[in-house]
């Protein structure tokens, strides 16, 4: 039966290729088109042990082992006065990598491609034709010159920052105000990083103006990063007359970081982004999925852009392949799709704000994240549900098992506390967190909770029986 569905991909990048290769693997008859030629580059290099587990169950983890990145397994957080180690391994037995974003895409488009997809590069939509609610053609320019792609059943939209369908057809993406913040990195070789840092971990580091990244790579590279205010940044660049000069000037003014790099070789051309945090009204439809960045991002500081890619497509192909083999409907399944995406995006959301509000401490940050996961057990680590949510596990857990879903009240309360604390303090302006995009319907959408991911016997969505549900999930 799942053969008889056909469905589009739109973007090639991690959210894309996973969101393919699972499919494919259920049968369903999978088309992707990419943009760019492979290998190209792309930041974000830094992976949860969430992914970890999906691309296990998509047979490519051995694959990613096998290619030489760096094995992450965990990291070093020094957060103002603060300092903390979390380390997979120790903690909830866990481990990811630092990757090549070139090869590590490349990999898991050739990975969906092997699955069954047919695959094309150098393929890119312009436009997408509905008729009604549902997409029902897709407008291209390839190599060859324009065609149109009309015969699918459902769209995919993995085109990242793009965004084919929130970005340009609907408009409806919106900018976090409290996150109006711009990266800017570069590489090194032969880098140190923090003293007990975890095998493959990356460092954490704040500063008064922003904080850095330190990411060890294959082959002795290290990528380095400060990520800082857009207002802050713009006054600095006013005083400098390149990219180079002022990150070189910001690597000098943090005494840890200029220590990291003390007798390193720096490789050159600095790279700068911004305007990277954003939402999108609605993240499916009918015939439609908007998957990884195409739908929202965040921010690099918990490295969760991977993380939401893969979660993201990978229910995305289970809700999908349920839907072809007639086991629920395609309401039931977008449902549960836009409920798990916008329950893990607004979890992590909540969880960066408070970290930017700086002044909690280390302590603020975890009790927060009790909160969050709903999961605070007497003797355990006060970290561990902190690393539970920036490794993906309570996303993952949440997804197959809901019984352990923290009551979506709860959630949005969170939330709106977090936000008022900006309304009633100092801290109100421009720059407070707006959770309104993600906290209306469907989050709330009681129906959605009577579902979760299956992997076996195969990927999919089963009905959640009545005495496991989450009481009250509204």
């Amino acid at each position: 039966m799942t053969k008889n569905t056909r469905v589009l991909v739109v973007g090639g990048g991690p959210a894309g290729s996973v969101a393919a290769a699972a499919l494919a693997q259920q049968g369903v008859c999978v088309r992707l088109i990419e943009a760019a030629q492979f290998p190209r580059y792309h930041i974000g290099e830094s992976l949860t042990p969430s992914c970890r587990t999906i691309f296990e169950q998509i047979g490519v983890a051995a694959k990613l082992d096998s290619a030489g990145f760096v094995a992450k397994h965990g990291g070093v957080i020094r957060w103002d006065a603060d300092s903390w180690v979390f380390d997979w391994g120790a903690q909830i037995n866990a481990r990811s990598w630092q990757v090549d974003r070139g090869e590590f895409d490349a990999l898991l488009l050739d990975h969906a491609k092997s699955s069954g997809a047919d695959v094309s590069m150098g393929v890119a939509a312009k436009e997408v034709v509905f008729t009604g609610q549902r997409p029902t053609a897709v407008h291209c320019a390839g190599p060859d010159g324009e065609f149109t792609i009309d015969d699918f059943d459902y769209l995919i939209d993995a085109t990242g920052r793009a965004g084919l369908l929130s970005a340009r057809h609907f408009q409806d993406r919106y900018p976090h105000r409290n996150l109006r913040n711009v990266a800017i990195w570069g590489y090194w070789e032969g880098a140190k990083v923090l003293p007990g840092t975890p095998t493959g971990g990356i460092n954490i580091i704040s500063s008064p103006e922003g904080w850095y990244w330190i990411i060890p790579l294959s082959g002795g590279r290290t990528s380095i990063g400060f990520v800082t205010g857009k207002d802050d940044f713009a006054a600095r660049n006013a005083r400098h007359d390149s990219v180079e000069s002022i990150y070189r000037e910001l690597l000098d003014e943090s005494e840890a970081v200029h220590d990291l790099v003390d007798g390193a070789n720096y490789q050159g051309h600095a790279r700068v982004e911004t305007d990277y945090s954003y939402v999108s009204g609605r993240f499916s439809g009918p015939g439609y999925l908007i998957v990884g960045d195409a739908a929202c991002f965040l921010d690099p500081l918990l490295s969760s852009g991977v993380h939401l890619a893969v979660y993201s497509a990978f229910n995305a192909a289970a809700s999908i392949a349920s839907v072809a083999r007639g086991e629920v409907s395609e309401e039931d399944a977008t449902a549960y799709f836009e409920h798990a995406y916008r329950r893990a995006y607004t979890r992590l959301l909540a969880l960066v704000s408070v970290m930017y509000e700086r002044y909690l401490g280390k302590d603020g940050f975890f009790h927060t994240s009790d909160r969050l996961v709903g999961t605070a057990t007497p003797g355990q680590a006060d970290s561990l549900s902190f690393v539970e949510i920036i490794a993906g596990v309570s996303d993952m857990r949440e997804a197959t098992d809901a019984s352990t879903r923290i009551l979506t009240e709860r959630l949005v309360d969170e939330a709106m506390r977090i936000q008022q604390r900006f309304v009633s303090g100092e801290e109100g302006g421009p720059g407070m967190p707006d959770f309104s995009s993600v906290l209306e319907n469907p989050l709330r959408d009681a129906e959605s909770v009577e579902f979760r991911l299956v992997t076996e016997p195969r990927l999919g969505l089963q009905r959640v029986p009545v005495d496991e549900r989450v009481e009250s999930a509204v």
